[in-house]
């Protein structure tokens, strides 16, 4: 056999002992990487099983979890200089007297930014009291604007307005009166809720329009001057802003001019009702 085929048959040698050589490697890698994966995946089906079977310790790894995370993104935020990290309150929309005056229908979206413009306030949350005095005034058989033009005229769309004697909120009602009327609200205080405000406040006017019999009249008795010769012009600003309000819902043009301060002498509402 001469050199040259004595070459050809080491290399010949050589090549079939790295390929048996990396067969059996990549043989070896293969059975250990396929173990581990089983390991792997029975650990987690053990886990899987034991935290399907205990509850408790299930809730507890995932409160820690939503801790820590927490925790991180709270640093995180304080380190940015974020003071609302710690305050989040995803219900917050829940309680916000508010919707947009597209929800509306024509008229009442018109009053309500008529409202908006006349008082300065915001057109959301003026929405939502103009779609409630629609719904409560249909129901206690006022009519809106009425309700709308009290409002204003009292508190000037204020709902923590509050006068001299307890005449409180958007409807200037006195607490300590109708306290009774709070009652399936919750107590006294709903009556700065601007919603329940309202109710209660169109209760009140519908009994003193019932009492009193006519509606200028009735306003009289709202405001405490029932029995007075002289409401200081109470009514009939409110029936002036009334009518104002009912030209806008009927589509006529209605001026925008600034408005006069809320109505101050309504500190002495409903004193008549006590006698």
């Amino acid at each position: 056999m001469t050199a040259r085929q004595n070459l050809k048959s080491l290399i010949q040698a050589t090549t079939n002992a790295v390929s048996v050589f990396a067969s059996d490697i990549g043989r070896g890698l293969w059975v250990v990487s396929h173990n581990t994966l089983a390991l792997v995946g029975l650990a987690s089906v053990a886990l899987i099983a034991i935290l399907a079977s205990q509850a408790e310790l299930r809730q507890q790894l995932e409160t820690q979890a939503l801790g820590l995370l927490t925790a991180r993104h709270e640093a995180q935020a304080q380190a940015a200089g974020d003071i609302l990290s710690g305050l989040v309150d995803q219900d917050a929309i829940q309680r916000a007297t508010a919707i947009d005056p597209k929800d509306l229908s024509r008229q009442q979206a018109a009053v309500a930014m008529w409202l908006s413009h006349r008082y300065k306030v915001a057109p959301e949350p003026v929405s939502r009291l103009v779609q409630e005095a629609w719904s409560v005034g249909q129901r206690a058989r006022v009519e809106p604007t009425l309700i709308l033009a009290i409002m204003a005229v009292e508190s000037g769309f204020n709902p923590f307005a509050q006068s001299a004697v307890g005449a409180q909120g958007l409807m200037q009602v006195m607490t300590h009166v109708h306290d009774d009327k709070y009652e399936a609200f919750g107590g006294t205080r709903a009556a700065f809720d601007p919603v329940t405000n309202l109710r209660v406040g169109v209760q009140v006017l519908k009994d003193c329009i019932q009492r009193a019999g006519n509606i200028e009249d009735g306003l009289k008795f709202y405001v405490g001057a029932g029995n007075l010769s002289d409401d200081a012009g109470y009514a009939a600003r409110v029936l002036s802003e009334d009518e104002q309000l009912r030209a806008v819902a009927s589509g006529k043009p209605a001026p925008v001019r600034a408005a006069a301060a809320p109505y101050t002498a309504a500190s002495a509402q409903h004193v008549a009702l006590l006698n």
